[in-house]
């Protein structure tokens, strides 16, 4: 019997009224908390420029991640390599510090990152070929939060009929620009507002299939 465990690969760090820091991950998921619990300890620290919490833009938030990453890969490495298995982890790294514009980061798993930009709607990491279609061709610059709300939800529904490796729930996380404040939500199985945008979807997309025009040979 397959041993199926759920854990939630988001976490967030946040001074109310001067900075969120949202971190999502994949990969392996022992390298994952081990590079999230080093974040966290260090916080302990206080505001200090070393940690996540007194860092003094983004930039340096996204560089503190891959540090972190790096030097648990180098404490871990050797071991994992020894059985096979290599180190794997990857974050996207987003947020706002007060004082600052949003921006966002992919950090891949050798600690190097890219930050997105005006022609970079999304990023991903993790799972990503099933749900990429629908954000390739619904996200556009004037897309509202409302619609991307939906666009990622459908994104995930299509994902997860695909592969049977990614499953509920899903924690979803909302930011409007300059507010320093998060909202967040938990999908769990037979939610009904997800049960009802998925079947809505395939609904529409049956109809929309059917009057495609037939081809003539």
């Amino acid at each position: 019997m397959d041993n199926v465990a759920k854990f939630c690969k988001m976490t967030v760090f946040e001074i109310p009224g001067n900075r969120v820091i949202v971190l999502l991950s994949s990969g392996n998921l022992a390298g994952t908390q081990a590079i999230v619990s080093v974040l966290t300890q260090r916080c302990a620290d206080g505001a200090a420029t070393t940690n996540l919490l007194g860092a003094t833009t983004m930039f340096d938030v996204a560089r503190l991640v891959s540090d972190a990453m790096r030097e648990t890969e180098e404490r871990d490495a050797k071991y994992l390599n020894g059985n096979a298995v290599g180190f794997n982890a990857s974050f996207i790294v987003g947020g706002q510090l007060a004082g600052e514009p949003m921006r966002l980061f992919r950090i891949y798993a050798e600690g190097n990152f890219i930050e997105a930009g005006t022609d970079t709607l999304f990023l991903q990491t993790g799972e990503t070929k099933y749900g990429k279609p629908i954000l390739d061709r619904v996200l556009a610059p004037d897309t509202s939060l409302a619609d991307a709300t939906k666009c990622v939800l459908v994104s995930f529904d299509s994902t997860m009929r695909s592969n049977l490796s990614v499953g509920m729930p899903i924690d979803f996380l909302s930011y409007e620009r300059d507010s320093l404040v998060v909202r967040r939500r938990r999908f769990d199985d037979e939610d009904p507002y997800f049960t009802a945008v998925g079947e809505a979807w395939s609904e529409g997309t049956r109809a929309v299939f059917s009057r495609l025009p037939e081809l003539h040979w």
